[in-house]
């Protein structure tokens, strides 16, 4: 019996049966969500895929006449070399057509959505999320990140990529951090880690906060730290501290940002964000009121505006996430995140523009957290409910603010709309409508903007410009002389020849242009218009002449190109 008894409790236990295999390969619907996300963003932001070139975008080297002479090395040179490299690949296929631009963005934003799923992945997993909740609240996070509103500026305005670009490398490397395998940081890891830090910063300096972000997730999610990590903070330590030392160069000698702005000292640009920053979280909440040139009042003092209560809301904020760190895990992690990474904007360096949507991109990961611990609270079916209903919203906006940013003329209508005492938007909106051929409107909206900002050689030029494609030609020249008076050049009296020679007044037209030449005998487009006034007069020849001259001083000046073989016909 006992022997018996012993052969009973050494007999193997049977094995149960293999589960069976599905007939499809595993992570093919994964592959299958990506897709379909990628098709969702396209659609969302198609009405801006066409958008002009606004703002910045025509201060861009793809803008440049002479961009198809530039070498590759003038085109990465500078302090965002990889950013300038993406618009170089963008020019070799795409010229200036704004089209592929905006594609390049949407399929960078597409991706840095992916990782963002990886990144809350992995911090729902340490937050103890797991199994299909932790796949519906991941999904959700990307997502809200891919088709949120308040993204549109950064997607859609081609300047922007700076924002979009940089965001990929450091969401990239936060994710190589966080999905180490070993409990110690590996040489290998931590080199891979810094390229991506590097990368990062080479297009964007605002993201010099990922080691910050490095040591906050070390600490505060008990990862190892400097026991574990060692290499990786050494050598982010040294890769900071060079891109930290060219920033502060740059900020010393920039005019729309440092500390050299006497009229936005750091204090009152401190207390003003301290206000921004509640409408930052205001817009990720309720994206309402969407501005691309925001109105902003300073506050120069703390009482200003009601600084104080932003500041006051701020220091609490940090506090309860301090304090609540063992209870709500993922909304503390996530508000302290959220004023790291907004810091290199909204803290005590000036920036001309107080308060700009493109800001948020970053920061939005520390917004999104804070979502995920509310809606790991619910049940998953009403948090899918939820999900759907947040997602489809946002869509819809951000559908419907992509159509602002179709054209020119409908994105400075909008913001005019907004920021109806501001100079810029009233200018910007002035020349869409000189561009659309408006030109009555045209001047119209250069005399409003000339008693909202500087009355400077600038906006009397456009001012002119705009006055001449009215029919108002004699008014378009006081403004130009009014122009050469505050700042003359070859260009104005360029211009006020050109005015005159369209006029049919061409000794006074040739005497401009005599004029143009004498201060800059290189600036080509004086013999552009001297040749159209011989054209007009019937001297071929010598109208032929001029555009030689013209394409001796800019070979690339397609305007003489263009008029040197109709007169050679």
């Amino acid at each position: 019996m006992k022997k018996q008894k012993r052969q009973q409790q050494t007999k193997p236990a049977p094995q149960a049966a293999p589960p069976r295999r599905p007939n499809w390969r595993p992570g093919w619907w994964q592959g299958l969500v990506a897709l379909t996300g990628l098709v969702v963003a396209l659609g969302v932001y198609s009405p801006a895929l066409n958008g002009a070139f606004v703002l910045d975008d025509r201060y861009l080297p793809f803008m440049d006449p002479n961009a198809a002479a530039r070498t590759f090395f003038n085109w990465v040179s500078g302090l965002r070399p990889l950013l300038y490299l993406s618009f170089w690949a963008d020019y070799r296929i795409n010229e200036t057509a704004p089209y592929g631009y905006h594609v390049t963005n949407v399929l960078l934003h597409f991706l840095t959505s992916l990782i963002m799923v990886l990144v809350a992945a992995k911090l729902l997993e340490w937050a103890g999320v797991k199994g299909i909740e932790r796949t519906l609240l991941s999904a959700f996070a990307g997502a809200l990140f891919l088709l949120h509103p308040v993204q549109t500026e950064s997607v859609a305005y081609v300047a922007s990529r700076s924002e979009v670009l940089s965001v990929f490398f450091y969401f990239a490397a936060f994710a190589v951090f966080i999905y180490r395998n070993s409990e110690s940081m590996t040489v290998w890891r931590a080199l891979a880690i810094v390229a991506l830090f590097g990368a990062a910063v080479a297009t964007k300096e605002h993201t010099l906060t990922l080691p910050l972000l490095v040591v906050l997730t070390d600490y505060f999610w008990s990862r190892g730290a400097v026991r574990k990590n060692g290499i990786l903070y050494g050598l982010m330590m040294l890769a900071g501290a060079g891109g930290a030392l060219v920033v502060w160069r740059v900020l010393r000698g920039a005019n729309t940002a440092g500390f050299g702005m006497s009229d936005l000292p750091p204090l009152t640009y401190f207390f003003t964000q301290c206000r921004v920053i509640w409408t930052y979280v205001r817009m990720f909440i309720l994206p309402y009121g969407q501005n691309a040139d925001p109105d902003v009042a300073l506050s120069p003092r703390v009482l200003d505006h009601g600084a104080i209560v932003g500041l006051i809301a701020l220091v609490a904020a940090v506090a309860a996430a301090w304090i609540y760190r063992k209870r709500w895990p993922l909304a503390s992690f996530g508000v302290l995140t959220f004023i790291l990474l907004l810091a290199p904007t909204s803290s005590v360096v000036p920036i001309r523009d107080v308060l700009a949507e493109r800001r948020l991109y970053l920061p939005f990961l520390g917004l999104v957290l804070v979502c995920l611990e509310f809606l790991r609270r619910l049940r998953p079916r009403h948090a899918a409910w939820v999900c759907a209903a947040a997602i489809a919203l946002c869509a819809e906006l951000t559908y419907q603010r992509s159509q602002v940013w179709a054209s020119a003329l409908a994105l400075w209508e909008d913001t005019v709309a907004k920021s109806p005492q501001k100079f810029r938007p009233r200018f910007q909106l002035a020349y869409a409508l000189y561009e659309e051929n408006r030109c009555p409107e045209a001047v119209q909206s250069y005399e409003t903007a000339s008693h909202l900002g500087p009355y400077d050689d600038q906006l009397l030029i456009d001012w002119g410009l705009a006055l001449e494609c009215a029919g108002r030609p004699n008014d378009a020249i006081d403004k130009l002389r009014l122009a050469a008076s505050v700042r003359n050049t070859a260009h104005v009296h360029a211009l006020i020849g050109m005015v005159y020679g369209k006029g049919s007044r061409n000794p006074e037209a040739l005497d401009e242009l005599a004029e143009a030449e004498k201060l800059n005998p290189g600036f080509d487009m004086t013999y552009v218009y001297r040749g159209n006034v011989y054209e007009s007069s019937g001297n071929r020849p010598q109208a032929a002449r001029e555009y030689q001259r013209a394409l001796a001083a800019n070979p690339l000046n397609q305007a003489a190109r263009d008029a040197l073989a109709r007169v050679s016909r």
